[in-house]
């Protein structure tokens, strides 16, 4: 079958292009609003009284490791679980109240595609459409404007089983948005993906965002959340931490970093001995030593340091002055750096 190109061709005003959000908008009460939300499974507590507000057309960044309780909250959402206890409230919506009001409320694009590979773009765009029960018009209108606006025209009528990773993920974020949802919400979505594949989806993000769509990203990767984040939720062991911008945040990690690396391990540990006296924020792992210092006596200290590790005989391979990450700002606040693995379960 020849692809529909030419309907592909002009995008204009389509019924998935997310409406921009004005400043009288922004005034609005947040797009999500939760308050108190508690879910445990068994005697596991996977959320411990979750409070979080999202407001319209903006990006909230949930960032967490593994078992912090970010796909809890996403299904939480979605309507696919109800907790124990607390109000969840989307668009005014209430998803405990209002289930089938809140689905048709949601885009959800999870860890893995929901995608029927045996059909083409377009056919999985259509099916998903009708199931939303849109006229025949309206279904192929949404799916040509999805097409165009997700990049898959030239792919549009291939099975999907043939498309590389970075183009499934770019259909699945098309079918999550062909209904028009008020919030599209994205659990790790790029887990898995190379990283010109996830340069490529996060400039796509940002597109839609800037056209209106309000977004709640989970995410294990801690230059995606600073990069799409207008502001930044930090989950620990199913609570809240710390919630800001990435600047706030950052300043929360106490000012200028001092990043050493030792050439060997025995120089590891001459350099902690000799500095640890001397710093008494010093956080030390195999082949790092990380030290946080007053942001204003960054050079003055790097100095200082440079002449206790000379006369303590130490070797060093690398030493840099540098502002705070996100992952120093997970060091901080819970005592541990933020873990880079599979998927939450």
């Amino acid at each position: 079958m020849k692809p529909d190109t030419d309907a592909c061709l002009q995008f204009g005003s389509s019924p998935v292009a997310p409406v921009s959000v004005d400043a009288a908008e922004r005034t609005l009460p947040p797009m999500v609003e939760l308050r108190g939300v508690r879910r445990t499974f068994g005697s596991e507590v996977a959320l411990a009284g979750v409070d979080l507000s999202v407001s319209r057309g903006r990006v909230m960044a949930l960032l967490g490791p593994n078992g912090a309780g970010k796909t809890t909250l996403v299904r939480i959402l979605a309507g696919l679980l109800r907790p124990d206890s607390g109000a969840v409230s989307i668009g005014g919506i209430d998803a405990l109240r209002e289930p089938r009001s809140l689905r048709r409320a949601i885009g959800l694009s999870g860890q893995f595609t929901a995608i029927d590979e045996l059909l083409s773009g377009r056919e999985n765009l259509e099916l998903v459409a009708q199931l939303h029960h849109l006229g025949r018009r309206e279904t192929r209108q949404r799916a040509r404007a999805a097409l165009n606006r997700f990049g898959l025209c030239e792919v549009a009528d291939r099975q999907a089983k043939t498309y590389s990773g970075g183009l499934l993920r770019r259909l699945d974020l098309a079918l999550s948005l062909v209904a028009r949802p008020l919030l599209l919400v994205l659990d790790e979505p790029t887990t898995g993906l190379d990283p010109h594949s996830r340069l490529d989806l996060w400039a796509l993000l940002e597109e839609l965002v800037a056209d209106g769509t309000t977004l709640l990203l989970t995410t294990q990767y801690l230059e995606e959340a600073d990069r799409l984040g207008h502001e930044i939720a930090v989950l620990d062991q199913g609570q809240v931490v710390a919630e800001g911008s990435a600047a706030e945040l950052k300043a929360r990690a106490g000012g200028d970093l001092i990043e050493l690396h030792a050439s060997t391990e025995e120089d590891f540990d001459r350099a902690r001995t000799a500095l640890i006296g001397a710093q008494p924020d010093l956080f030390a792992e195999p082949s790092r030593c990380l030290l946080r210092l007053p942001a204003k006596d960054g050079s003055s200290t790097l100095s200082e340091i440079l002449r206790i590790l000379d006369g303590a005989g130490v070797a060093i391979e690398d030493i840099a002055l540098r502002r705070p990450s996100l992952d120093d700002v997970f060091l901080a606040l819970t005592g541990h750096a933020a873990k880079r693995g599979p998927a939450e379960a």
